[in-house]
């Protein structure tokens, strides 16, 4: 999850927080594409989660990318919870699957190349220390008391929150992982045009990297689980933003929005402090309970729009956020799908002709069925496979089109990172499906082989 955003000042006009989103939009030459991804880490003896502290831990993991690569620490009180170097930085999770937030970069390719770095630096230390990681959408054995809560004052404040609201807070927190990309806009008319794209195609991406079937050692009846988690956390900031498709969105309708999520926290000096359930409004004028008097900076709406977790999200980039983790190769098809659809024209319009004439209802539909069924999921007028089909082709054209060669120009273009997924609808099988085969197959119900077959 992030980490404390800064550099804004106070905030003297509403104007100024739709003007910070409309900051963010770039010249087309300008575009780059960053790519996050979550693993969990065990470990190798016993199959459980790494602990905090330890020979045997996430802060070792840390410390030996730190002292062994070059990684400079990111520290909350006392406690190293992060790594920071050339733009990218790893942080941790609530309950301890170690992140990537990647730098931004010009193509996938360098994307790619930065991901593998990274897993082998991972490895490298992991091996050292005795331990594993594995790209999973949800954890596949493990209990919620088996998983510790990571030493950071944003995760204590939102464990106790999600207590509160929905039921499966505190199991996303710490029991599943995600991979996603974030994508630049143009305009505000770009922007539009890629965030109803994003979340009308979402459900599509949730079916192609399903990759959570199983849950406390069995199967769970879902091909995503994580996306079941999701559906199930917090309504004020979760779901399918339907006010998106309305006419006449833009800016002004997501800082609307944004007001009306409660609250987690406000940070200062260091310290996060209980905002719990309250306003952003409030504290506009001044009349925020945890802080009274006291209005906020363009840095705490930053922060404040890190709290609200829809299937796609704005800030002054698109994040993309319906994908469970998976296997190495897919880390680096996801920002293929999603550059293919959305940084060339005419993909981006052959995107959203697929999707426009669907209703919320639909959209909901769809995310639903894709955590149920992946690729097999259907609803009225739409089935999951044909539609992935024609998703797939148009993110190749776009790629096609961009046309961005690997260095030395030995690949012609980014198509190739497309490969996984068009395996996936050539055959009708996601990573869950795998999964599932192979538990009911060579695996006679021992979901734990997982571990010995899958991590990285």
């Amino acid at each position: 999850m992030s980490i404390p955003q800064s550099g804004g000042g106070p905030i003297e006009r509403p104007e100024q927080l739709a003007e910070y989103l409309a900051s963010g939009a770039k010249p087309k030459d300008d575009w780059r594409i960053g790519t996050e991804h979550e693993k969990f880490g065990y470990c190798k003896d016993t199959l459980k989660p790494l602990p905090y502290d330890g020979e045997r831990s996430i802060r070792a993991m840390l410390e030996g990318l730190r002292d062994g690569f070059g990684w400079s620490p990111i520290e909350e009180g006392g406690h190293l919870i992060g790594l920071e170097k050339d733009g990218a930085n790893v942080s941790l999770e609530p309950g301890g699957a170690l992140e990537l937030s990647g730098a931004q970069l010009q193509t996938i390719h360098e994307t790619c190349d930065e991901v593998n770095l990274h897993l082998r630096e991972v490895k490298e230390v992991a091996d050292r220390i005795g331990a594993g990681f594995i790209g999973l959408g949800a954890a596949p054995d493990w209990q919620h008391d088996e998983m510790p809560l990571m030493p950071k004052g944003r995760y204590k404040l939102m464990d106790a929150y999600m207590a509160k609201v929905g039921t499966m807070g505190r199991d996303m927190m710490r029991r599943t992982c995600t991979v996603q990309v974030n994508l630049d806009f143009g305009s505000e008319a770009d922007m539009v045009q890629k965030l109803r794209v994003a979340i009308a195609l979402q459900p599509v991406a949730t079916a192609l990297f399903a990759n959570s079937p199983f849950w406390e050692g069995k199967p769970n009846g879902h091909k995503s689980w994580r996306s079941r988690i999701w559906r199930d956390l917090d309504a004020a900031r979760t779901g399918m933003v339907p006010f998106v498709f309305d006419e006449g969105f833009g800016f002004e309708a997501w800082v609307d929005y944004a007001l009306d999520v409660p609250m987690y926290f406000v940070y200062r000096d260091g310290r996060y402090i209980d905002a719990l359930g309250q306003s952003f409004r409030d504290f506009m004028r001044g009349e925020l309970p945890a802080l009274p008097g006291e209005v906020p900076t363009l840095s705490d709406f930053a922060d404040h729009l890190t709290t609200i977790f829809p299937e796609a999200r704005l800030k002054k980039f698109i994040e993309m956020r319906g994908a469970d983790g998976g296997p190495w190769r897919r880390l680096c098809a996801l920002p293929a799908l999603w550059v293919g659809l959305t940084y060339d024209q005419t993909a981006l319009d052959a995107a959203w002709d697929l999707a426009k004439g669907w209703d919320a209802e639909t959209r909901d539909a769809l995310r639903i069925a894709a955590s149920v069924d992946g690729l097999q999921a259907e609803v009225p007028g739409v089935r999951m496979h044909d539609l992935a089909r024609e998703v797939v082709d148009i993110a190749e054209a776009g790629l096609k089109a961009r046309a961005r060669p690997g260095a030395g120009g030995l690949l012609a273009d980014e198509t190739h990172f497309l490969n996984a997924l068009k395996e996936s609808v050539e055959t009708g099988q996601t990573p869950a499906d795998e999964l599932l085969g192979k538990y009911h197959g060579d695996w006679a119900g021992d979901v734990n082989r997982v571990f010995s077959e899958y991590s990285y």
